[in-house]
């Protein structure tokens, strides 16, 4: 992973428990949620799509 995907990853982390606490202080807000939802999604995109790339990454021998 790099960098700026762990750091992704973490304000996704810290979004999670700021969404469960205000869900648990205040209730449930869909709109929350949904944007957590979508962030996750967009974090795996960004974790997948940077996983595999580089020299040496597999993929088919003899390709660049």
């Amino acid at each position: 992973m790099s960098g700026s995907t762990k750091i992704m990853a973490v304000i996704t982390v810290c979004v999670l428990v700021i969404t469960t606490a205000y869900t648990v202080a205040l209730g449930s807000n869909g709109w929350l949620w949904f944007g957590l939802v979508v962030l996750t999604l967009v974090t795996i995109g960004v974790a997948a799509t940077n996983t595999g790339t580089g020299p040496g990454a597999g993929g088919r021998p003899g390709r660049t």
